[in-house]
C-alpha cells in the first residue's frame, strides 16, 4: 500500500491546518459500480468514476468537501447599504443580466468561492478562486436542469474542483468544464462578467445590489488569509504541480480570452501603460481598456488596503451597423475616445458623450487571472507584446 503524503500549508484562519493530500491512485482499488477510487470512498460514493477525462493524479485533495461552504441565494443590499463597509477600490465581480446589476464582492467570496445566485430569472454561480485570482461567473442550466455548486476541497493546477449537489460531478472551476461524472466532459455557459471597485459599479449601476454580509455563516470578512499570494510570499504557493509558463512571472495578472479558440493574454503590466490595446482576435475586432481604482484581494491581510491593481476589461468594437471604431486614450485628460466621432467611453463600454452617447460595446468573456493558471489550462496562449518562444 503507497503512503499518503501530508503537506500542511499555513492560510490564514479559513481552518486550523490546511493540509492537501496528492492522489496517488497508482494501483488504488476501486468500489462499487460507479468506479470509485477506494481514496475518495466514502465522500464521493454517488460521484461516476467510470465516467472521466482526467488523469486523478493530478487532483490533490485538501479541504474536506463543503469544508468550504458554497452561499445559496445570497442575500442583497443596495448601494447606500453596502456603503456602510465596501470602499471605493473594494473589489466586487460586477454581473449585469438584462438590466439588473448586482455586485459580488470578493471579501466574501474569499471564504466561500461559490455564490449559487438567480439574475433576471437567469441561474448563476459566480466562482471565485483564490489561488488561481480567478473570478468567473457560469450559467447553471445544464439542459433542463438547474445545478447547485458546492466546493469539493480538491485542486487542479491549483485552481479549484466545484463539483454539483444533483449529481455530484466534478468540475473545473477555472474552464467550467466536467471532468468527472456524469456531466463529464459537459461544458458551463460563461456568463461575461468584471472585476471592478465597488465605487465604480456604484456609479454605473446605482440601483444595483450588492451580495449582503449576511450569509448565515461567521467569517472574518474584508481580511485576506492568503497575504503576500501575488508576490508568491503566501503559503500556498506549492500547490501547483508542473512546469510554470516563464514568458511571464507566473503570478502577474493578465487579461485573458478564448474566442472562437483564438487564445490571447494581455498583461496588466502592458495595459497600465497603454490603458487601451486595439486588436483583432481571429475575425472579431477588439478593444482591451485598463482603468485604475480596483485593490488586489490578495496582498495585504486587510483587502480594501491592497494595492491598486486595476481592471481591465474586453469588448467588440464593431457597431450594429458594421463601424470598426479604433479607440484612443487621451493621457492629459484622462479621457477614452474613438477616433471616428470623438465619442467619449468608460470602462463599461458605454459612449458617455458625443455622437455615439447611449452606444454599448458588447463585453466579451475575458477576465483578470494569475498567468500560471491561464497558461496551465490554455498553453497555446499568445501574449500580446511577447514574441513566441
Amino acid at each position: 500500500m503507497k503512503r499518503l503524503l501530508y503537506f500542511v500549508v499555513p492560510v490564514g484562519v479559513i481552518v486550523a491546518s490546511f493540509t492537501f493530500l496528492p492522489s496517488l491512485l497508482t494501483g488504488a482499488q476501486t468500489t462499487g459500480e460507479n468506479c470509485v477510487p477506494d481514496i475518495y470512498s466514502p465522500t464521493w460514493n454517488n460521484t461516476d468514476f467510470c465516467n472521466i477525462s482526467i488523469d486523478l493524479n493530478t487532483v490533490l485533495r485538501g479541504q474536506v468537501r463543503d469544508g468550504i461552504p458554497a452561499v445559496d441565494n445570497p442575500e442583497m443590499d443596495t448601494v447606500e447599504e453596502a456603503q456602510d463597509w465596501l470602499v471605493e477600490q473594494s473589489p466586487v465581480i460586477a454581473v449585469e443580466i438584462d438590466g439588473e446589476a448586482r455586485a459580488y464582492p470578493q471579501a466574501i467570496l474569499m471564504w466561500h468561492e461559490i455564490a449559487n445566485d438567480e439574475i433576471s430569472g437567469v441561474p448563476v454561480a459566480v466562482t471565485f478562486c483564490p489561488l488561481c485570482n480567478s473570478s468567473i461567473v457560469y450559467d447553471r442550466r445544464v439542459g433542463d436542469e438547474v445545478l447547485t455548486f458546492g466546493v469539493s476541497g480538491l485542486l487542479r493546477n491549483s485552481d479549484m474542483v466545484m463539483f454539483d449537489r444533483e449529481t455530484e460531478s466534478w468540475w473545473q472551476q477555472f474552464t467550467g468544464e466536467g471532468i468527472v461524472g456524469h456531466y463529464n466532459e459537459t461544458l458551463l455557459e460563461v456568463i461575461p462578467s468584471q472585476v471592478i471597485g465597488f465605487g465604480q459599479f456604484a456609479e454605473q449601476y446605482p440601483d444595483g445590489l450588492v451580495m449582503s454580509l449576511n450569509t448565515g455563516w461567521g467569517r472574518n470578512y474584508g481580511q485576506n488569509p492568503y497575504v503576500g499570494l501575488d508576490d508568491g510570499r503566501g503559503g500556498v504557493t506549492s500547490l501547483y504541480r508542473g512546469d510554470y509558463d516563464s514568458r511571464l512571472p507566473s503570478r502577474s495578472r493578465v487579461l485573458a480570452v478564448d474566442l472562437d479558440g483564438v487564445l490571447m493574454a494581455y498583461p496588466f503590466s502592458t495595459l497600465q501603460e497603454e490603458f487601451v490595446i486595439n486588436d483583432t482576435l481571429g475575425e472579431t475586432d477588439v478593444v482591451a481598456v485598463w482603468q485604475p481604482g480596483v485593490a488586489s484581494a490578495l496582498d495585504t491581510g486587510t483587502i480594501d488596503n491592497g494595492r491598486d491593481v486595476g481592471t481591465a476589461a474586453l469588448y467588440d468594437r464593431t457597431l450594429e451597423d458594421g463601424t470598426v471604431l479604433t479607440f484612443t486614450w487621451d493621457a492629459e485628460n484622462a479621457i477614452l475616445t474613438d477616433d471616428q466621432t470623438g465619442s467619449t467611453w468608460n470602462l463599461f463600454g458605454e459612449a458617455t458623450s458625443g455622437e455615439l452617447e447611449g452606444t454599448q460595446l458588447r463585453l466579451l468573456v475575458a477576465a483578470p487571472h494569475y498567468w500560471f493558471a491561464w497558461a496551465a489550462f490554455h498553453p497555446e496562449t499568445e501574449i500580446y507584446g511577447v514574441d513566441a518562444e
